[in-house]
């Protein structure tokens, strides 16, 4: 089993962090959201049932803290009853071998983003030329090949329900990747937003440090489809979320959620699209 799965060749570890890193936030009783370096990942569950699904698997070598994490929130031994990736960036599945070898649980994932978990296809190298801050430019050293997780990853059902999760809905919110979801909890309004919008400017290097609070498209470097990424921006809008919890940047809710949100659709070119960049002019 082990051989049949493995990262690209050009899988690393990623020297970037942020004042965030290693921090956890319970935002609800069942949703804990844990920053690994620049990214989070949610852990979604009753700590008191210890049945819990866990959502993106963070940066590059990371395993063991959130191996940590997971344990010390629900137990030693205790593992997940599967994994929901949001979409397969480096960085939303850069643990997630480790984690199926360990845990042998099962991954989902859209279907459009299966070429890219099964060793098919790689994603569409990251823009270095794209506007933007120092990690923009970075973004060259970024992973982007495919990754192979045999049949460990399986597409997510049509009808938008979510395994293990019954109170939540996956939407599509593809632009970032072709099959990147969001995860939609009705009854309270959570949103699992992943990258379709965050809450920093991910592309600056100083504001991904420091996490200045600023709701933003999402980040540049890696979205292809710009017009496809202004339309899920859209459709999440129309949910009326509650509570966001981004795939980049601090959780948000209330009058900031909800002006920064309308804004960001209002307004979503000046924001979010760069004025130049390979996937703009595609776009």
């Amino acid at each position: 089993m082990d051989k049949d799965i493995f990262y690209g060749e050009d899988y690393k570890y990623i020297p970037a962090t942020s004042i965030g890193s290693g921090r956890s936030l319970e935002v609800l009783p069942d949703i804990l959201c844990h920053t690994i370096q620049i990214v989070n990942i949610c852990i979604v569950g009753n700590p008191n049932t210890k049945d819990f699904v866990l959502v993106d698997t963070g940066m590059p070598k990371s395993a063991d803290k959130i191996i940590s994490v997971v344990e010390e929130h629900f137990g030693t031994n205790s593992s997940p009853k599967a994994i929901i990736l949001t979409h397969g960036h480096f960085d939303h599945v850069g643990a997630i071998i480790e984690l199926v070898k360990k845990w042998e649980v099962p991954v989902f994932a859209h279907e459009l983003e299966m070429p890219y978990l099964t060793g098919k296809m790689s994603y569409a190298e990251p823009d270095a030329s794209v506007e933007g801050g120092l990690i923009a430019k970075m973004s060259q050293l970024f992973p982007n090949e495919s990754i192979n997780l045999g049949d460990h990853v399986q597409v997510l059902p049509a009808d938008g329900s979510v395994p293990y999760l019954s109170d939540f809905r996956w939407v599509h919110t593809p632009g970032h990747s072709p099959g990147h979801i969001s995860l939609f909890r009705d009854e309270d309004g959570v949103l699992i937003a992943g990258d379709a919008f965050v809450t920093v400017k991910q592309d600056s290097l100083y504001k991904v440090v420091t996490q200045e609070m600023e709701i933003n498209g999402p980040p540049r470097y890696f979205t292809i489809d710009w017009n496809a990424a202004r339309k899920s921006v859209e459709k999440l809008q129309d949910l009326k979320p509650n509570i966001v919890i981004p795939g980049h940047g601090r959780p948000v809710s209330g009058e900031t959620l909800s002006k920064g949100l309308q804004k960001l659709v209002r307004e979503f070119d000046e924001i979010a699209v760069p004025d130049y960049g390979k996937y703009v002019d595609n776009s």
